[in-house]
């Protein structure tokens, strides 16, 4: 029997390639329509609800997510859907470290201490909820807004990087097409899971060091470094909502972090990983020699 998903915010990132991965996997997929609103209405018969919502540029999250937390709580109550959420690593606070299920949530930030509300929110309601964990960002191609190619690939078209912070601080990231093969793996094995389930889903580490010499092999040649301008957000933080909020999740480029795969690899065991080179590679630009940067995408098993 055909399963059927709903994906809320399909047109963002994480809709996307959470659209295209159900859709390969054979899934009947349902895109939510805001404008029709009546979440539970569209949710009906519906196996699994994707939240991919968010506000862009981080907009008013105070008084929007707890909105949106609330109608998808209501329409998972009431059609029996199972709630699958892209977590991020907001809640861990400034500790560096091996992050991963069992690490303490101390957030530091107000975006942080709301997600952990996000997160309780949904653990008390009672719905089946999977929290699935990642680090930034990492869509491939010319195919997303992420901080890889707005951030620090923004000049690479010049030969240059830009570092938000040490070359060599550990740094997790997400590719989101295996992200999204994820997702379909784990609620197709929600029957056998608990009803609140936080998943870390890491394995894409690395440095902006290791990056610089990837990218380098990639294209051939010598990369310079420049310094992002954070001074500059500064500056402008009071009259511009994006600035305030990058501004705030800074520390994260200050503090070294991993994230731990051990429950996602207990749970999914076979699961294919793309390769760290093809993700690293993955931002660069379509017209920047692709056929050079971008390898034939491989993977392996974790």
């Amino acid at each position: 029997m055909t399963q059927t998903v709903l994906i809320l915010g399909a047109r963002g990132k994480v809709g996307r390639h959470a659209k295209d991965a159900f859709s390969q996997a054979g899934w009947n997929v349902r895109l939510y329509d805001r404008k029709l609103g009546n979440m539970p209405a569209q949710a009906t018969g519906a196996d699994v609800i994707v939240n991919g919502l968010n506000p862009p540029d981080y907009h008013n999250w105070a008084d929007i997510i707890p909105r949106i937390t609330q109608q998808v709580i209501e329409a998972a109550t009431i059609t029996g859907a199972t709630v699958i959420i892209p977590a991020n690593v907001y809640n861990f606070g400034n500790s560096a470290g091996t992050w991963d299920e069992t690490t303490p949530h101390r957030p530091q930030t107000r975006k942080g201490k709301i997600r952990e509300i996000l997160e309780r929110s949904y653990e008390a309601s009672g719905v089946q909820t999977i929290l699935l964990r990642g680090g930034d960002f990492i869509t491939p191609q010319d195919g997303g807004d992420d901080v890889m190619r707005l951030v620090v690939l923004k000049d690479i078209r010049k030969g240059k990087i830009t570092l938000p912070g040490e070359s060599t601080t550990m740094h997790a990231y997400c590719y989101l097409p295996d992200w999204a093969r994820a997702a379909v793996l784990l609620a197709e094995k929600r029957d056998a899971l608990g009803q609140f389930e936080d998943i870390t889903f890491g394995g894409y580490n690395f440095t902006l060091q290791d990056l610089k010499a990837e990218l380098e092999q990639a294209l051939g040649h010598p990369l310079h470094i420049s310094k992002f301008p954070w001074w500059a957000l500064k500056l402008t933080s009071p009259f511009w909502e994006l600035a305030r909020e990058l501004s705030e999740m800074r520390y994260l480029w200050d503090v070294p972090h991993e994230l731990g795969t051990d429950k996602f690899n207990r749970l999914v065991p076979d699961f294919e990983r793309t390769d760290l080179s093809t993700v690293m590679r993955a931002s660069l630009p379509c017209n920047i020699d692709p056929n050079k940067a971008v390898p034939k995408q491989s993977a392996i098993t974790v």
